[in-house]
C-alpha cells in the first residue's frame, strides 16, 4: 500500500518511505522542524496510516540542523482558551496511537529536540542519539507544562524526580546524560549517525515481529498493573508467540545449528 501524497510529495513536512520491512518518518521542515498545524496534521495522517498499515518496525529521524525545536509559539498566541482541551487531546492523542503501534518504534535524535518532538520521542520503544544531542521539555518559557505526555513517559523511563527537574527547570539535558538515566537507550557517534540508527531499526524490523508485539504488550501491562497484571496476560501472549512460523522455525534452527544460526525471520 502507498502513503497518502501528504506523505510522499516533495513539499511534505513529514515524509513516511519504507526500506523493505522499515519504515521511516523524516520530520523535513526547515529550519527548526517546528510543530505547527501542519506538522500535527501529517503525523496525525501517518499514524492513521501506519495504524492501518503496520510495518516491522518504524524509525522516526529528522532532516536538517536540529531534530526539531519544538513547538510553534503561534500556536499557544493563537489558541483561544476554550479550546485547549480539545487542541491538546488531539495532539496527545498522537503520542498515545505511536504508542500504541504493534511494532518495534525508534527515535533518532541527532542534534537538539524539544517539547514535541521529544514527548514524541518517549513514546517510542527505543531512543537513540549522538551524545552531544540535547533534549528538552522547555514549556516554563511559555508558563505551560508539556501537553502531549512527555512528563509522565519521563517519569515512567527515569523516575518522578527526575521528571520533575526536568520539566520544572526547563534545562536542556545531553544525550549521554539521559543515557545514564535510561531515557535514551543507544549513542552513535555522529559521523556514521544516519546509518547506525538505520542498522539499528533495521535489525529489529528484521527480527521475530510478533515477538516484539508480545514484548510490547508485557512491558505495558506491568507499566499499567504492576507484574501481577503482566502474569495475567503473559500465557497467552506466549501461546500466540508459540504458534507463529517464525518461532516454530528459529527452534528447529537452534537444535540443528546452535545458538548462532542465521535464520531469516519473516514477521509471522
Amino acid at each position: 500500500m502507498t502513503p497518502p501524497p501528504s506523505l510522499t510529495g516533495d513539499s511534505a513536512v513529514l515524509r513516511l518511505s519504507s526500506d523493505g520491512p522499515l519504515a521511516v518518518l523524516t520530520l523535513d521542515s526547515p529550519p527548526m522542524n517546528l510543530f505547527d498545524e501542519a506538522m500535527w496534521a501529517a503525523w496525525a495522517d501517518a499514524l492513521d496510516w501506519l495504524t492501518a498499515h503496520p510495518p516491522r518496525a518504524l524509525l522516526v529521524r529528522a532532516e536538517g540542523r536540529v531534530v526539531s525545536a519544538g513547538v510553534d509559539v503561534r500556536v499557544f498566541a493563537e489558541l483561544a482558551p476554550e479550546d485547549a482541551e480539545a487542541f491538546w487531546r488531539r495532539q496527545l492523542g498522537l503520542t498515545r496511537a505511536l504508542e500504541a503501534l504493534p511494532c518495534p518504534t525508534v527515535f533518532a535524535a541527532h542534534s537538539l529536540t524539544l517539547t514535541a518532538a521529544f514527548e514524541l520521542a518517549l513514546a517510542c520503544d527505543l531512543v537513540v542519539a549522538t551524545p552531544q544531542a540535547r533534549f528538552g521539555l522547555v514549556e516554563r518559557k511559555v508558563a505551560f507544562t508539556p501537553a502531549m505526555g512527555g512528563t509522565q513517559r519521563l517519569a515512567e523511563r527515569a523516575g518522578a524526580s527526575r521528571a520533575r527537574e526536568l520539566v520544572m527547570t526547563g534545562d536542556l539535558y545531553r544525550a549521554s546524560v539521559l543515557a545514564d538515566w535510561g531515557v535514551v537507550n543507544a549513542l552513535f557517534p555522529p559521523p556514521s549517525f544516519d546509518a547506525d540508527a538505520h542498522a539499528y531499526a533495521m535489525r529489529l524490523a528484521t527480527g521475530p515481529t510478533r515477538a516484539h508485539r508480545a514484548t510490547k504488550e508485557v512491558v505495558r501491562r506491568c507499566m499499567d498493573g504492576g507484574v501481577p497484571a503482566a502474569d495475567a496476560c503473559l500465557p497467552a501472549l506466549a501461546a500466540a508467540v508459540a504458534a507463529t512460523r517464525d518461532h516454530s522455525r528459529a527452534v528447529t534452527a537452534f537444535l540443528a545449528e546452535g545458538p548462532d544460526h542465521t535464520t531469516d525471520y519473516a514477521g509471522h
